[in-house]
Protein backbone atom coordinates (compact mmCIF):
# COMPACT_ATOMS: atom_id res chain seq x y z
CA UNK A 1 0.00 0.00 0.00
CA UNK A 2 1.00 3.80 -0.15
CA UNK A 3 0.51 5.94 2.62
CA UNK A 4 1.42 9.34 1.78
CA UNK A 5 2.18 10.74 -1.37
CA UNK A 6 4.36 13.94 -1.36
CA UNK A 7 5.80 16.43 -3.78
CA UNK A 8 9.46 17.34 -4.07
CA UNK A 9 9.78 21.11 -6.09
CA UNK A 10 10.92 21.17 -8.77
CA UNK A 11 15.06 22.01 -9.04
CA UNK A 12 15.58 21.29 -5.21
CA UNK A 13 16.69 17.80 -5.82
CA UNK A 14 20.50 17.21 -6.11
CA UNK A 15 21.28 16.65 -9.86
CA UNK A 16 23.33 13.34 -8.49
CA UNK A 17 22.69 12.06 -5.41
CA UNK A 18 25.36 11.03 -2.83
CA UNK A 19 26.36 7.70 -1.90
CA UNK A 20 25.83 6.77 1.37
CA UNK A 21 29.18 5.93 3.30
CA UNK A 22 29.46 2.74 5.33
CA UNK A 23 27.90 2.98 8.77
CA UNK A 24 30.71 3.66 11.41
CA UNK A 25 30.84 1.44 14.73
CA UNK A 26 29.23 3.52 16.53
CA UNK A 27 26.10 2.88 14.32
CA UNK A 28 26.19 -0.61 13.97
CA UNK A 29 26.67 -0.37 17.58
CA UNK A 30 23.21 1.60 17.94
CA UNK A 31 21.68 -0.78 15.21
CA UNK A 32 22.67 -3.56 17.44
CA UNK A 33 21.41 -1.79 20.78
CA UNK A 34 18.18 -0.95 19.17
CA UNK A 35 17.96 -4.33 17.77
CA UNK A 36 18.47 -5.43 21.98
CA UNK A 37 15.81 -3.09 23.04
CA UNK A 38 13.72 -4.93 20.19
CA UNK A 39 14.06 -8.04 21.53
CA UNK A 40 12.97 -6.96 24.73
CA UNK A 41 9.69 -7.58 23.89
CA UNK A 42 9.77 -10.93 23.62
CA UNK A 43 7.64 -13.38 26.17
CA UNK A 44 9.00 -15.88 28.66
CA UNK A 45 8.51 -18.51 26.20
CA UNK A 46 10.94 -17.09 23.93
CA UNK A 47 13.90 -19.38 25.66
CA UNK A 48 12.21 -22.46 23.92
CA UNK A 49 11.92 -20.42 20.85
CA UNK A 50 15.65 -19.98 20.89
CA UNK A 51 16.19 -23.62 21.67
CA UNK A 52 14.07 -24.73 18.81
CA UNK A 53 15.97 -22.56 16.39
CA UNK A 54 19.54 -24.18 18.06
CA UNK A 55 17.86 -27.35 16.49
CA UNK A 56 16.90 -26.45 13.41
CA UNK A 57 20.46 -24.33 13.00
CA UNK A 58 22.56 -27.66 13.24
CA UNK A 59 20.09 -29.46 11.23
CA UNK A 60 20.75 -27.36 8.59
CA UNK A 61 24.54 -27.36 9.17
CA UNK A 62 24.53 -31.09 8.87
CA UNK A 63 22.52 -30.70 5.40
CA UNK A 64 24.97 -28.43 4.22
CA UNK A 65 27.85 -30.79 5.33
CA UNK A 66 26.06 -33.27 3.41
CA UNK A 67 25.42 -31.34 0.64
CA UNK A 68 28.85 -30.46 0.21
CA UNK A 69 30.19 -34.31 0.07
CA UNK A 70 28.06 -35.09 -2.62
CA UNK A 71 28.84 -31.94 -4.29
CA UNK A 72 32.53 -33.49 -4.02
CA UNK A 73 31.42 -37.13 -4.70
CA UNK A 74 29.72 -36.14 -8.02
CA UNK A 75 32.96 -34.71 -9.25
CA UNK A 76 35.14 -37.87 -8.89
CA UNK A 77 32.78 -41.02 -9.23
CA UNK A 78 31.77 -41.84 -13.18
CA UNK A 79 28.75 -43.87 -12.28
CA UNK A 80 25.59 -42.03 -10.74
CA UNK A 81 21.98 -43.35 -10.06
CA UNK A 82 19.25 -43.21 -12.09
CA UNK A 83 17.56 -40.93 -9.39
CA UNK A 84 20.10 -38.37 -9.54
CA UNK A 85 20.04 -37.88 -13.49
CA UNK A 86 19.74 -34.13 -12.96
CA UNK A 87 23.20 -34.16 -11.89
CA UNK A 88 24.32 -35.76 -14.71
CA UNK A 89 25.87 -33.02 -16.83
CA UNK A 90 27.84 -31.54 -14.18
CA UNK A 91 29.59 -34.77 -13.60
CA UNK A 92 30.42 -34.96 -17.07
CA UNK A 93 31.60 -31.26 -17.79
CA UNK A 94 34.44 -31.85 -14.73
CA UNK A 95 35.36 -34.80 -16.12
CA UNK A 96 35.57 -33.61 -19.67
CA UNK A 97 37.67 -30.45 -18.08
CA UNK A 98 40.21 -32.83 -16.26
CA UNK A 99 41.35 -30.03 -14.11
CA UNK A 100 43.32 -32.12 -12.25
CA UNK A 101 45.81 -32.36 -15.56
CA UNK A 102 45.14 -28.92 -16.86
CA UNK A 103 48.40 -27.70 -16.52
CA UNK A 104 50.12 -31.06 -18.27
CA UNK A 105 47.95 -30.49 -21.46
CA UNK A 106 50.32 -29.92 -24.29
CA UNK A 107 47.90 -28.53 -26.64
CA UNK A 108 46.95 -25.21 -26.10
CA UNK A 109 45.48 -21.81 -27.11
CA UNK A 110 48.10 -19.86 -29.38
CA UNK A 111 48.15 -16.20 -27.14
CA UNK A 112 50.33 -14.74 -30.02
CA UNK A 113 48.08 -15.28 -32.99
CA UNK A 114 47.32 -13.53 -35.92
CA UNK A 115 44.31 -12.66 -37.58
CA UNK A 116 40.71 -11.99 -36.68
CA UNK A 117 40.28 -14.72 -34.11
CA UNK A 118 42.75 -13.19 -32.12
CA UNK A 119 42.31 -13.56 -28.08
CA UNK A 120 44.49 -11.30 -27.03
CA UNK A 121 45.13 -7.79 -27.18
CA UNK A 122 48.21 -5.56 -25.74
CA UNK A 123 45.54 -3.26 -24.18
CA UNK A 124 41.74 -3.28 -22.86
CA UNK A 125 40.68 -0.41 -25.33
CA UNK A 126 41.96 -2.47 -28.91
CA UNK A 127 39.65 -5.44 -27.16
CA UNK A 128 36.32 -4.77 -29.21
CA UNK A 129 34.54 -7.11 -26.34
CA UNK A 130 35.57 -5.17 -23.32
CA UNK A 131 33.34 -1.97 -23.12
CA UNK A 132 35.24 1.36 -21.81
CA UNK A 133 34.73 1.70 -18.14
CA UNK A 134 33.99 5.94 -18.81
CA UNK A 135 31.41 5.09 -21.04
CA UNK A 136 29.92 2.55 -17.75
CA UNK A 137 30.22 5.14 -15.30
CA UNK A 138 28.70 8.24 -18.03
CA UNK A 139 25.96 5.61 -18.26
CA UNK A 140 25.43 5.25 -14.65
CA UNK A 141 25.61 8.93 -13.80
CA UNK A 142 22.88 9.60 -16.57
CA UNK A 143 20.49 6.99 -15.18
CA UNK A 144 20.89 8.47 -11.63
CA UNK A 145 20.79 12.44 -12.69
CA UNK A 146 17.76 14.34 -11.64
CA UNK A 147 17.09 16.91 -13.99
CA UNK A 148 15.79 20.47 -12.74
CA UNK A 149 12.27 20.05 -14.64
CA UNK A 150 12.20 16.46 -13.63
CA UNK A 151 9.17 15.73 -10.78
CA UNK A 152 10.20 14.02 -7.90
CA UNK A 153 7.38 12.82 -6.24
CA UNK A 154 7.95 10.61 -2.89
CA UNK A 155 5.54 7.67 -1.86
CA UNK A 156 5.53 6.28 1.94
CA UNK A 157 5.10 2.43 1.36
CA UNK A 158 4.31 -0.88 2.59
CA UNK A 159 4.17 -4.69 1.14
CA UNK A 160 4.67 -8.32 2.80
CA UNK A 161 5.99 -6.19 6.29
CA UNK A 162 8.59 -4.11 4.36
CA UNK A 163 7.96 -0.87 4.45
CA UNK A 164 9.96 2.03 2.46
CA UNK A 165 10.21 5.27 0.69
CA UNK A 166 10.20 5.15 -3.16
CA UNK A 167 11.28 8.40 -4.90
CA UNK A 168 9.41 8.79 -8.16
CA UNK A 169 10.86 10.59 -11.28
CA UNK A 170 8.09 12.03 -13.82
CA UNK A 171 10.37 13.18 -17.21
CA UNK A 172 8.84 15.12 -18.91
CA UNK A 173 9.88 15.37 -22.81
CA UNK A 174 9.94 18.80 -25.20
CA UNK A 175 7.46 16.19 -27.19
CA UNK A 176 5.44 15.65 -24.88
CA UNK A 177 5.54 12.36 -23.75
CA UNK A 178 6.28 11.35 -20.24
CA UNK A 179 8.76 8.89 -18.09
CA UNK A 180 8.03 7.86 -15.21
CA UNK A 181 9.73 5.56 -12.94
CA UNK A 182 11.21 4.30 -9.49
CA UNK A 183 14.57 6.36 -9.43
CA UNK A 184 16.17 4.63 -5.85
CA UNK A 185 14.21 3.45 -2.06
CA UNK A 186 15.04 4.57 1.65
CA UNK A 187 14.27 1.66 3.84
CA UNK A 188 11.98 2.43 6.78
CA UNK A 189 11.89 0.37 10.19
CA UNK A 190 8.31 1.12 10.53
CA UNK A 191 5.42 0.90 9.08
CA UNK A 192 4.79 4.89 7.38
CA UNK A 193 1.36 6.68 8.59
CA UNK A 194 1.91 10.41 7.20
CA UNK A 195 4.94 12.49 5.95
CA UNK A 196 6.30 15.70 5.37
CA UNK A 197 8.66 17.62 2.71
CA UNK A 198 10.91 20.16 3.92
CA UNK A 199 13.90 22.24 2.98
CA UNK A 200 15.22 22.69 6.50
CA UNK A 201 19.25 22.85 5.83
CA UNK A 202 20.01 20.12 8.68
CA UNK A 203 23.30 19.35 7.29
CA UNK A 204 24.40 23.52 6.15
CA UNK A 205 23.76 25.45 3.51
CA UNK A 206 20.33 27.38 2.23
CA UNK A 207 17.97 24.66 2.01
CA UNK A 208 18.32 20.98 2.10
CA UNK A 209 15.71 18.55 0.60
CA UNK A 210 14.49 16.23 3.79
CA UNK A 211 11.28 14.12 4.08
CA UNK A 212 9.61 13.89 7.55
CA UNK A 213 8.01 10.50 8.19
CA UNK A 214 5.09 9.53 10.86
CA UNK A 215 5.31 5.69 11.62
CA UNK A 216 3.47 3.62 13.82
CA UNK A 217 6.52 4.33 16.03
CA UNK A 218 6.44 7.51 18.50
CA UNK A 219 9.74 8.31 16.53
CA UNK A 220 9.81 10.95 13.94
CA UNK A 221 12.69 10.17 11.58
CA UNK A 222 14.11 12.84 8.95
CA UNK A 223 15.81 11.08 5.78
CA UNK A 224 18.36 13.02 3.45
CA UNK A 225 16.71 12.27 -0.33
CA UNK A 226 19.58 13.82 -1.35
CA UNK A 227 21.70 10.71 -0.36
CA UNK A 228 21.08 7.05 -2.09
CA UNK A 229 21.78 3.70 -0.31
CA UNK A 230 21.42 5.38 3.12
CA UNK A 231 20.42 3.30 6.29
CA UNK A 232 19.70 5.66 9.12
CA UNK A 233 17.76 8.85 8.99
CA UNK A 234 19.39 12.48 9.24
CA UNK A 235 17.62 13.06 12.51
CA UNK A 236 15.64 11.72 14.38
CA UNK A 237 12.48 13.36 16.85
CA UNK A 238 11.73 11.55 20.21
CA UNK A 239 11.04 7.65 19.93
CA UNK A 240 12.05 4.86 22.68
CA UNK A 241 15.38 5.33 24.81
CA UNK A 242 15.35 1.98 26.83
CA UNK A 243 13.35 -0.93 27.26
CA UNK A 244 13.49 -3.78 30.30
CA UNK A 245 11.79 -6.93 31.07
CA UNK A 246 12.15 -9.07 33.58
CA UNK A 247 10.44 -12.69 34.03
CA UNK A 248 6.84 -12.16 34.30
CA UNK A 249 6.17 -8.29 34.30
CA UNK A 250 5.27 -6.34 31.77
CA UNK A 251 8.14 -4.54 29.14
CA UNK A 252 8.99 -0.62 31.12
CA UNK A 253 9.15 1.96 28.34
CA UNK A 254 11.51 4.94 28.69
CA UNK A 255 11.14 7.61 25.91
CA UNK A 256 13.65 9.95 24.58
CA UNK A 257 12.87 13.21 25.87
CA UNK A 258 9.46 15.35 24.44
CA UNK A 259 9.27 12.13 22.69
CA UNK A 260 5.37 10.95 21.61
CA UNK A 261 4.29 7.54 23.39
CA UNK A 262 2.59 6.64 20.31
CA UNK A 263 1.85 6.42 16.43
CA UNK A 264 2.67 9.77 14.97
CA UNK A 265 -0.28 9.92 12.80
CA UNK A 266 0.18 13.53 11.37
CA UNK A 267 3.21 15.73 9.76
CA UNK A 268 3.15 19.38 8.88
CA UNK A 269 5.76 21.62 7.76
CA UNK A 270 6.03 25.42 8.46
CA UNK A 271 6.95 27.06 5.21
CA UNK A 272 7.49 30.36 6.91
CA UNK A 273 9.44 29.20 9.67
CA UNK A 274 11.66 26.27 8.06
CA UNK A 275 13.34 24.67 10.99
CA UNK A 276 9.54 24.31 12.73
CA UNK A 277 7.84 20.68 12.26
CA UNK A 278 3.97 20.16 13.46
CA UNK A 279 3.12 16.51 14.82
CA UNK A 280 -0.42 14.79 15.40
CA UNK A 281 -0.46 11.40 17.50
CA UNK A 282 -2.52 8.38 18.72
CA UNK A 283 -1.22 9.82 22.47
CA UNK A 284 -3.68 12.91 21.98
CA UNK A 285 -0.92 15.36 22.15
CA UNK A 286 0.22 17.75 19.54
CA UNK A 287 4.13 18.65 19.47
CA UNK A 288 6.21 21.93 17.42
CA UNK A 289 9.37 20.40 17.23
CA UNK A 290 13.35 22.41 16.00
CA UNK A 291 14.30 19.68 13.71
CA UNK A 292 17.58 22.20 13.29
CA UNK A 293 18.45 21.61 17.31
CA UNK A 294 16.12 18.00 17.14
CA UNK A 295 14.04 18.77 20.08
CA UNK A 296 10.52 19.23 21.10
CA UNK A 297 10.16 22.44 21.84
CA UNK A 298 6.03 22.81 22.55
CA UNK A 299 3.46 19.95 23.43
CA UNK A 300 -0.10 20.63 23.72
CA UNK A 301 -2.61 18.31 25.17
CA UNK A 302 -5.94 20.02 23.82
CA UNK A 303 -7.47 16.86 22.36
CA UNK A 304 -9.26 13.45 24.54
CA UNK A 305 -8.44 11.17 21.83
CA UNK A 306 -6.03 10.65 19.25
CA UNK A 307 -4.84 13.59 17.45
CA UNK A 308 -4.82 12.36 13.64
CA UNK A 309 -4.28 15.54 11.35
CA UNK A 310 -2.18 19.32 11.43
CA UNK A 311 -1.58 22.00 9.30
CA UNK A 312 -0.25 24.83 9.41
CA UNK A 313 -2.45 28.33 8.18
CA UNK A 314 -0.22 29.43 4.64
CA UNK A 315 -1.03 33.23 4.99
CA UNK A 316 -0.60 33.19 9.17
CA UNK A 317 2.61 31.06 9.63
CA UNK A 318 1.77 30.67 13.37
CA UNK A 319 -1.49 29.02 13.20
CA UNK A 320 -1.89 25.73 13.47
CA UNK A 321 -5.13 23.61 12.89
CA UNK A 322 -5.50 19.69 14.27
CA UNK A 323 -8.21 17.44 14.48
CA UNK A 324 -8.96 14.28 16.05
CA UNK A 325 -11.15 11.37 16.95
CA UNK A 326 -12.73 13.10 19.57
CA UNK A 327 -15.28 14.49 16.66
CA UNK A 328 -13.56 18.44 17.28
CA UNK A 329 -10.63 20.68 15.18
CA UNK A 330 -8.97 23.19 17.46
CA UNK A 331 -7.30 26.50 16.09
CA UNK A 332 -4.36 27.41 18.11
CA UNK A 333 -1.67 30.03 18.19
CA UNK A 334 1.60 28.00 18.29
CA UNK A 335 3.23 30.95 20.03
CA UNK A 336 0.50 30.76 22.83
CA UNK A 337 0.10 26.92 23.54
CA UNK A 338 -1.30 27.69 26.72
CA UNK A 339 -4.10 29.29 25.32
CA UNK A 340 -7.53 27.50 24.51
CA UNK A 341 -7.66 28.76 21.29
CA UNK A 342 -10.74 28.42 18.55
CA UNK A 343 -12.52 25.03 18.68
CA UNK A 344 -15.56 23.11 16.01
CA UNK A 345 -17.33 20.20 16.52
CA UNK A 346 -17.96 17.78 14.00
CA UNK A 347 -20.00 14.64 13.39
CA UNK A 348 -17.50 11.84 13.04
CA UNK A 349 -13.68 11.61 13.67
CA UNK A 350 -11.24 13.54 11.86
CA UNK A 351 -9.55 11.91 9.22
CA UNK A 352 -8.11 15.04 7.34
CA UNK A 353 -7.96 18.82 7.10
CA UNK A 354 -6.99 21.48 4.74
CA UNK A 355 -6.44 25.63 4.92
CA UNK A 356 -7.59 26.93 1.83
CA UNK A 357 -4.24 28.65 0.02
CA UNK A 358 -6.25 31.22 -1.46
CA UNK A 359 -8.31 32.43 1.65
CA UNK A 360 -6.83 32.83 5.15
CA UNK A 361 -9.91 32.49 6.90
CA UNK A 362 -11.37 28.93 5.09
CA UNK A 363 -10.40 25.30 6.05
CA UNK A 364 -12.05 22.16 5.49
CA UNK A 365 -12.40 18.83 7.25
CA UNK A 366 -12.86 15.57 5.84
CA UNK A 367 -14.42 12.93 8.23
CA UNK A 368 -14.98 9.75 8.83
CA UNK A 369 -18.96 8.83 7.89
CA UNK A 370 -18.01 9.94 4.20
CA UNK A 371 -18.69 13.85 4.41
CA UNK A 372 -16.45 17.22 4.02
CA UNK A 373 -17.22 20.08 6.15
CA UNK A 374 -16.15 23.42 5.49
CA UNK A 375 -15.45 26.27 8.07
CA UNK A 376 -14.75 30.07 8.14
CA UNK A 377 -12.72 31.02 11.06
CA UNK A 378 -14.34 34.64 11.63
CA UNK A 379 -17.32 32.71 12.76
CA UNK A 380 -15.64 30.98 15.25
CA UNK A 381 -15.97 31.84 19.45
CA UNK A 382 -13.24 31.48 21.43
CA UNK A 383 -12.41 29.26 24.44
CA UNK A 384 -15.46 26.50 23.31
CA UNK A 385 -16.62 24.52 20.94
CA UNK A 386 -18.72 26.69 18.30
CA UNK A 387 -22.10 26.24 17.81
CA UNK A 388 -22.01 27.87 14.22
CA UNK A 389 -22.80 25.44 11.82
CA UNK A 390 -20.29 24.72 9.39
CA UNK A 391 -20.51 26.59 5.97
CA UNK A 392 -21.26 23.49 4.43
CA UNK A 393 -21.38 19.81 4.81
CA UNK A 394 -20.80 17.61 1.57
CA UNK A 395 -21.54 13.91 1.32
CA UNK A 396 -18.73 13.14 -0.94
CA UNK A 397 -17.94 9.48 -0.29
CA UNK A 398 -20.10 6.36 0.86
CA UNK A 399 -16.78 5.58 3.27
CA UNK A 400 -14.03 7.68 5.30
CA UNK A 401 -12.63 10.40 3.17
CA UNK A 402 -8.84 9.95 3.56
CA UNK A 403 -7.64 12.38 2.53
CA UNK A 404 -7.97 15.96 0.80
CA UNK A 405 -5.94 18.44 -1.57
CA UNK A 406 -6.81 21.97 -2.16
CA UNK A 407 -5.46 22.82 -5.89
CA UNK A 408 -2.83 25.59 -5.27
CA UNK A 409 -3.48 27.54 -8.05
CA UNK A 410 -7.54 27.00 -9.20
CA UNK A 411 -9.47 28.79 -5.99
CA UNK A 412 -12.54 26.58 -5.00
CA UNK A 413 -11.13 23.29 -6.65
CA UNK A 414 -10.81 20.61 -4.03
CA UNK A 415 -9.72 16.71 -4.51
CA UNK A 416 -10.83 14.55 -1.90
CA UNK A 417 -10.01 10.52 -1.84
CA UNK A 418 -11.73 7.75 -0.04
CA UNK A 419 -11.46 4.06 1.16
CA UNK A 420 -14.66 3.39 -1.56
CA UNK A 421 -11.82 3.27 -3.96
CA UNK A 422 -13.20 6.99 -5.51
CA UNK A 423 -11.27 10.29 -6.15
CA UNK A 424 -13.62 13.24 -6.71
CA UNK A 425 -12.89 16.93 -7.50
CA UNK A 426 -15.11 19.47 -6.54
CA UNK A 427 -16.42 23.32 -6.70
CA UNK A 428 -16.39 24.51 -3.63
CA UNK A 429 -17.79 28.41 -4.96
CA UNK A 430 -20.21 29.99 -3.05
CA UNK A 431 -20.20 27.36 -0.24
CA UNK A 432 -21.99 25.23 -2.99
CA UNK A 433 -19.92 22.69 -3.19
CA UNK A 434 -20.63 20.81 -7.15
CA UNK A 435 -18.75 17.44 -8.00
CA UNK A 436 -17.14 18.06 -11.28
CA UNK A 437 -15.89 14.59 -12.00
CA UNK A 438 -16.11 10.99 -10.26
CA UNK A 439 -13.11 8.47 -11.27
CA UNK A 440 -11.73 5.00 -10.00
CA UNK A 441 -7.98 4.93 -10.26
CA UNK A 442 -7.56 1.66 -9.73
CA UNK A 443 -5.31 2.26 -6.69
CA UNK A 444 -7.33 0.58 -4.44
CA UNK A 445 -8.60 2.48 -1.24
CA UNK A 446 -7.62 5.62 -1.69
CA UNK A 447 -5.29 7.16 1.44
CA UNK A 448 -2.96 10.04 -0.27
CA UNK A 449 -4.15 12.59 -2.79
CA UNK A 450 -1.39 15.34 -3.81
CA UNK A 451 -1.56 18.35 -6.14
CA UNK A 452 1.35 19.25 -7.66
CA UNK A 453 2.89 23.14 -6.57
CA UNK A 454 5.08 22.88 -9.83
CA UNK A 455 2.27 21.23 -12.18
CA UNK A 456 -0.85 22.64 -10.15
CA UNK A 457 -3.75 20.40 -12.15
CA UNK A 458 -1.44 17.48 -11.71
CA UNK A 459 -3.01 15.14 -8.92
CA UNK A 460 -0.80 12.14 -7.41
CA UNK A 461 -2.85 9.37 -5.50
CA UNK A 462 -1.75 6.63 -3.61
CA UNK A 463 -3.75 3.78 -1.97
CA UNK A 464 -4.08 -0.15 -1.16
CA UNK A 465 -2.47 -1.57 -4.58
CA UNK A 466 0.44 0.00 -3.84
CA UNK A 467 0.65 1.62 -7.44
CA UNK A 468 1.53 5.14 -7.75
CA UNK A 469 -1.44 6.88 -10.28
CA UNK A 470 -1.26 10.41 -11.78
CA UNK A 471 -4.02 12.40 -13.06
CA UNK A 472 -3.60 15.31 -15.32
CA UNK A 473 -7.00 16.90 -14.13
CA UNK A 474 -6.86 19.77 -16.53
CA UNK A 475 -8.31 17.01 -19.23
CA UNK A 476 -11.36 16.43 -17.74
CA UNK A 477 -13.68 18.45 -19.82
CA UNK A 478 -15.91 19.75 -16.76
CA UNK A 479 -11.91 21.01 -15.21
CA UNK A 480 -11.20 22.70 -18.02
CA UNK A 481 -14.44 24.47 -18.86
CA UNK A 482 -14.24 26.24 -15.44
CA UNK A 483 -10.84 25.99 -14.24
CA UNK A 484 -9.52 26.65 -17.96
CA UNK A 485 -8.64 29.96 -17.68
CA UNK A 486 -6.61 29.92 -14.49
CA UNK A 487 -4.23 27.40 -16.03
CA UNK A 488 -3.74 29.21 -18.73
Amino acid sequence: MIAAVSWVPKGVAKSVPSVADPPSKEEIEELIKASDLERSREDSGSEEDDQEMDVDAAKQTGEVSQALAVASALGRSSKVNKSETKFDDIADGLQELDMDNYDDEEDGIELFSTGLGDLYYPSNSMDPYIKDEDDDDSEDLEDMAIKPKDAVIVCACNKDEFSNLEVWILDETSDGDSNIYVHHEVPLSAFPLCTAWLDCPLKGGEKGNFIAVGSMEPAIEIWDLDIIDEVQPAVVLGGIEEKKKKKGEKVSIKYKEGSHTDSVLGLAWNKHFRNILASASADKQVKIWDVDAGKCDITMEHHTDKVQAVAWNHHEPQVLLSGSFDRSVVMKDGRLPSDPGFKWSVTADVESLAWDPHDKHLFVVSLEDGTVQGFDIRAAKCGSASDLKPSFTLHAHDKAVCTISYNPLAPNLLATGSTDKMVKLWDLSNNQPSCLVSKNPKAGAIFSVSFSEDNPFLLAIGGSKGTLELWDTLSEAEVARRFGTTAS
